[in-house]
């Protein structure tokens, strides 16, 4: 192993700083905006282009603040979602970081739009603890898309087998496995060794 690719959204990053909730969950008491009308009017329509880089977030989100929520700014919502889905993982960020010191480069292998991208590596402090970030804005694909997949590689400078993966989706997992990278399925409460034995399985 070469390259370690981590997840962001359920494996390192889960909901909110003080409890682990999803981040919207307090949405309606403290901005006043149910999250019926914004997955409906917002994540539902507009999301799948805005997440692989064809729209930027911010003129869509925009108009439909304005008419779902016409008391809110469009900085105050994105200010109040990044705030509150960002509870990390530190154990896993210490076992990350004496796999790096080992000399294993490590890269943030994830679906975000632009914004939050920014935001996890500048403001939430992850550009100190990775290498870079590959992310589905960026790539212009999603995973499990196999060209998501194909242009980390590209990026890591490395061949498949020697990159590792970590993911919280199933059909991530199955997707960077179809393109040729080591991948362990990350569940609550796992791990980094015990995602890691994938590469040097027990032998009976």
């Amino acid at each position: 192993m070469k390259v370690l690719m981590v997840d962001v959204d359920g494996v390192l990053v889960n909901g909110r700083p003080a409890d682990g909730l999803p981040f919207a969950t307090d949405l309606e008491r403290d901005l006043g905006l149910p999250l019926a009308p914004l997955q409906r009017e917002f994540f539902k329509p507009y999301w799948p282009d805005i997440v692989t880089g064809r729209e930027p977030i911010e003129p869509r989100l925009t108009a439909v603040l304005a008419n779902i929520a016409p008391h809110i700014e469009t900085e105050t919502l994105l200010g109040y979602w990044f705030a509150n889905d960002s509870r990390l993982d530190r154990r896993l960020l210490e076992d990350l970081a004496e796999l790096r010191k080992g000399g294993v480069a490590l890269y943030l292998a994830t679906n975000q739009e632009h914004r939050r991208a920014a935001w996890l590596m500048s403001e939430l402090g992850l550009a100190t603890h990775f290498d870079d970030i590959f992310y589905s804005a960026k790539f212009g694909h999603r995973k499990p898309d196999q060209d998501f997949f194909r242009l980390a590689t590209a990026k890591a400078g490395v061949e498949p087998h020697e990159i590792m993966f970590i993911d919280d989706a199933a059909e991530n997992i199955e997707g960077a496995r179809q393109f040729g990278w080591n991948a362990a399925h990350w569940t609550p409460g796992m791990m980094l060794e015990n995602a890691l034995s994938v590469l040097h399985p027990t032998r009976l």
